[in-house]
């Protein structure tokens, strides 16, 4: 079978390397540097990637041209948010009018792409038709699977998750779910493809509120001045208490997904109250981390315009490149309007990328020996990061002021930080 994936990403990438061992397969993206990149061997979205990793065997093209004559065409782009936090449909415009331009009778696209219940149909499917003059169910045919890629992850990978396919005829489910059983384990269909565009997005806005929650107690339990993290360890003794942490959440999808579901209940009339208030409590957390670390401070009687202050860590996530959506910026934008010097560092993360989408300078993990402090603030758990006392006692020096904010509780048992630093975890 002959596949075109759309979009070569985080998710395009891994669906492309794993169908390539059964399937005719053909990466697009309209990133030239992207494709240059995977043609040569590399993939920059792996932190430790290597020359000649990717399949010799998939056609990475930026040739739109040379995506006729498909069985398959399978969209993986992007769907981000606009400045308002409503959903930005621009690439998956694009695509699906791409698709329509090269598509020929009897193909079948699967739109992966995180999009609200009914978007495939009432958004994709009538862009096709128009660029394709072909017709919906007649001429071509088409399905949902969303997608569940974790980045960082080495236990649910694609191979090894249950994978969704929704259809909103038999046969065409039957062909999409054989396709994906030659990639993975499990496969679980629905009866329409919006059941399958519903479970995607709620997914990650279950996990957006019980993160809300525990970040509102946070908030809570520190004016009360108990450990938020001692309370939930006691608490998650009980056999149905479900574990979360506080925390920073940024990122493609958690952070992303209410916004499309609370978009299209608006259409609708129905104002989703639970869910947007989970995601005001979460937005607020990185300018939060950053008012404590400036009271904290003061407190301390360190002066906050020209204090220096290292930020560790730039990614949404532990141990992967991905700056998408990071709250990391929160903090820093915060803390810059008392004049605070602030270096990030963060040897995980393309610098030409946060030099292009936020004009920042980053620092090797390294270099933190070289800088002197006042305060450190570990926003994000790298591993580079964790157990490197020698880098964070270079500086202390019997200075009791130090302030150690630990955003992600990497430290609360380590005595050398909490005694010798005005500790605060998240």
């Amino acid at each position: 079978m002959k596949i075109a994936i759309i979009g070569a990403g985080y998710v395009g990438l891994p669906l492309a390397l794993a169908f390539s061992k059964f399937h005719t397969v053909t990466c697009y993206d309209i990133d030239k540097k992207r494709i240059d990149e995977l043609q040569s061997g590399h993939d920059s979205n792996q932190q430790h990637s290597k020359k000649n990793i990717i399949r010799k065997e998939i056609s990475f093209i930026n040739d739109k041209d040379k995506l006729k004559k498909k069985d398959v065409y399978i969209v993986t782009v992007p769907t981000p948010i606009d400045e308002n936090k409503k959903p930005n449909l621009n690439i998956l415009r694009s695509a699906s009018v791409l698709i329509g331009k090269v598509i020929s009778k009897k193909s079948i696209i699967v739109f992966e792409s995180t999009t609200f219940p009914g978007c495939t149909e009432e958004f994709c499917i009538p862009l096709i038709e128009k660029s394709s003059k072909l017709k919906f169910d007649k001429d071509f045919h088409v399905g949902y699977s969303p997608e569940r890629v974790n980045p960082g992850d080495k236990i649910n990978t694609l191979k090894n998750i249950t994978k969704i396919v929704g259809a909103n005829d038999k046969n065409t489910l039957l062909k999409i779910k054989k396709l994906y059983k030659s990639i993975c384990k499990s496969i679980y269909t629905t009866n329409n493809i919006k059941i399958a565009e519903s479970a995607k997005v709620i997914e990650n806005i279950q996990r957006d509120v019980n993160i809300a929650l525990v970040n509102e107690l946070g908030l809570l339990f520190d004016k009360l001045d108990i450990p938020t993290n001692e309370v939930l360890k006691a608490a998650a003794t009980k056999w149905n208490f479900h574990y979360y942490k506080p925390g920073l959440v940024g990122g493609h999808c958690i952070s992303v997904d209410p916004y499309y579901l609370s978009y299209k209940a608006e259409q609708k009339k129905y104002i989703p109250k639970l869910i947007l208030s989970g995601r005001k409590i979460n937005e607020s957390m990185g300018k939060y981390v950053a008012n404590k670390t400036k009271n904290l401070m003061l407190k301390n009687k360190i002066k906050l315009s020209n204090s220096n202050i290292a930020l560790l860590g730039f990614s949404f996530k532990d141990n992967i490149p991905d700056i998408r959506n990071t709250k990391i910026i929160q903090i820093y934008d915060e803390l810059k309007k008392q004049n605070i010097k602030i270096k990030i560092f963060d040897s995980i993360v393309s610098k030409n990328e946060v030099k292009k989408c936020h004009n920042l300078s980053i620092y090797n993990f390294k270099d933190l020996k070289k800088f002197k402090y006042d305060a450190i603030i570990l926003a994000v758990s790298h591993n580079q990061f964790l157990r490197k006392l020698t880098y964070y006692n270079k500086f202390y020096k019997n200075n009791k002021k130090k302030i150690f904010i630990d955003v992600k509780n990497n430290y609360s048992s380590y005595n050398f930080i909490r005694n010798n630093y005005k500790y605060f975890q998240l």
